[in-house]
Formats: structure tokens, C-alpha cells, sequence
């Protein structure tokens, strides 16, 4: 073990395959799990000189880790945005609602110029860069490259690097169907209006998965896996369907029971742009998403629990 200069970080040897939280965990004699994680989420731990916050990060022996019991001057805080994991390569983050993932012609506030900022302040030379997008009301995971070089493979290798993508919905009305796929050719017309046709119409194809989870008579819990990223596709594909997201004023039917777009990705898997190693994420999916928590007093219907009956 060593001291790092004027930096409060001690480092440690590996000695054996484990996770990042039960090393910080053994290194630090036994401390709790809830001080493991606060130091994590402080962005108190470097593995390779690279901040990682991911509690199952995989280790393995002779790698060395960084751990300090300090809270850095320099963290990701802001409503808008939760730090997941960063490296020297990528950062995950959580978006919540009302912020765009890149700016736009009309509005500059971003997800891209929170980390930028952010960049800045802890004293890294690089800025974000945009792989993929949420809408600006969907909430999530997304990630993005602090390097050309992960910017390039992540957006040139996309489909074969991302393992698993998913979303979680509030949809108008009782799912009919408990799981199956909708595919369409997806189209803009000219006021940006995205509409779908099952026929070839010169659009893009999307390919959407889905599973129902809960099912109310007015609202239903729906998982979404997504085998194409088109515009919009999940919000088109839930109205083919017969129930629309709640809170979509675009594709919507007017139900809008928790005052937000009712749209969560809540999963990504995918492989590192330059190590390859394979990262799962997940968030918790927000709780007013639940039929149980905004159907009316009047329907007492018991719901399955997620996977019975499939």
C-alpha cells in the first residue's frame, strides 16, 4: 500500500477475483456496506486511475485500487443527472425528466453540457460525447464517450455492442396481450410527426419486444426491449397497439395519471467500447409507474407478480 502524494487516496493490491464494493469492503477493514457504497457514489475509488462508482465492477488479482475515505471536491450533482459509472473512456448516467440529451437549435441545457461542466471541474481534459438519446421526458440510462475513439466504436458498432436495452411503460388502459412483438415501418411527415405503416413506406423498420407485467382496467405496466432505436418507436408502437404511454401529449389519448411521461429505460447492457468487458446497468423503476399507485380507490384488482402466468 502507498500514498499517492498530496491526493488522499491510498492504493491496494487485488489479491483475489471480486467485486469493487466487497474489496473496498475487506480493504478498509471491514466497514459497513451503506460507507462501502457512499464512498463509490463519491467517486472515491479509481481502479487503472479511471473514477468507477458501478458496485459489482468486476476485479481480479494484481489489479490496484484507489480508495479514499475523503469526499471529492468534484462530483456529478445535479437534479437532472445521477453518475452510474465512469472510466477513462465512458460515463453512465441516469437522466431524469425535462433535460435534452444534446442541445438542440432552440434550447442549449443538456445532459452534454452538465458533464462537460462537470469534466471541467475535476480537472479532466475531454468533453461528452452523444452515442445514443433519451427524449427529453424519458427518463434513464444513457451513456456517453469522453474519447473519439469509444465515440467511433460505439457508434459504428451499436446494434453488435449493445447486449440489452429496455424500458419500462404506464400505458393507457388493460394490456390484452402479455407479451409479444410489434413491427413497423416508422416515417416522419412533415410537421415531425412520426407514423407507422405495416408496409413498407420508405421509412426504417422498427422491431419492438414486449412483455405486460401488471394489468388494471386503466393502466398496465408493460417492460420494453427494443431490437431497433428508431424516433419515437416505443410511443408509436404503444398506440398501434391500442395504449398509448401515459402522459404522451404527442401519442397520447389524454391520460396522464402522474403528471410525467410515463417512459423509463431502465436497463442497457453492453460492451465496453475499448476493453470489451461486458457492463450491465439497471435503475429502479420509478414507483408511481406501478398500475397499484394511481388506479382509482374504486378498483381493488389483485396484479400477478412480474413472470406469472408466461
Amino acid at each position: 500500500m502507498r500514498r499517492n502524494g498530496k491526493v488522499p487516496f491510498t492504493t491496494f493490491t487485488v489479491r483475489h477475483a471480486t467485486t469493487l464494493l466487497e474489496f473496498i469492503q475487506e480493504a478498509l477493514e471491514g466497514i459497513s456496506r451503506n460507507k462501502a457504497k457512499a464512498i463509490l457514489q463519491g467517486g472515491g475509488c479509481r481502479v487503472g486511475r479511471s473514477i468507477v462508482t458501478q458496485h459489482d465492477y468486476a476485479l481480479k488479482a494484481g489489479d490496484k485500487v484507489d480508495i479514499s475515505k475523503h469526499k471529492q471536491k468534484a462530483t456529478l450533482q445535479n437534479r437532472f443527472l445521477r453518475l452510474v459509472y465512469e472510466d477513462g473512456q465512458i460515463i453512465v448516467v441516469e437522466k431524469a425528466i425535462g433535460i435534452l440529451s444534446m442541445a438542440s437549435a432552440t434550447q442549449r441545457f443538456c445532459v452534454k453540457t452538465l458533464l462537460d461542466n462537470y469534466f471541467r471541474q475535476s480537472g479532466q481534459r475531454c468533453t461528452a460525447h452523444v452515442v445514443h438519446r433519451l427524449d427529453r421526458d424519458t427518463s434513464g440510462l444513457l451513456v456517453y464517450a469522453k474519447t473519439k475513439e469509444a465515440q467511433m466504436t460505439l457508434e459504428n458498432n451499436w446494434h453488435e455492442i449493445v447486449t440489452d436495452r429496455r424500458y419500462m411503460a404506464l400505458v393507457s388502459g388493460r394490456m390484452e396481450q402479455k407479451s409479444g412483438t410489434v413491427r413497423s415501418y416508422l416515417k416522419d411527415n412533415r410537421q415531425y410527426v412520426t407514423y407507422s405503416s405495416p408496409e413498407d413506406n420508405g421509412g426504417k423498420l422498427a422491431i419492438t419486444h414486449f412483455r405486460t407485467l401488471q394489468a388494471a382496467d386503466d393502466y398496465s405496466l408493460v417492460e420494453l426491449r427494443l431490437e431497433t432505436g428508431r424516433k419515437n418507436q416505443i410511443r408509436v408502437h404503444m398506440q398501434d397497439l391500442g395504449h398509448p404511454v401515459c402522459g404522451d401529449i404527442k401519442y397520447g389519448n389524454g391520460d396522464d395519471p402522474i403528471g410525467r411521461l410515463a417512459l423509463h429505460a431502465f436497463r442497457l447492457h453492453f460492451y465496453h467500447p475499448v476493453t470489451g468487458e461486458h457492463l450491465k446497468f439497471e435503475t429502479t423503476i420509478p414507483a408511481n409507474f406501478k398500475p397499484l399507485s394511481v388506479a382509482a380507490a374504486s378498483h381493488r384488482a389483485t396484479f400477478p407478480r412480474a413472470g406469472e402466468g408466461e
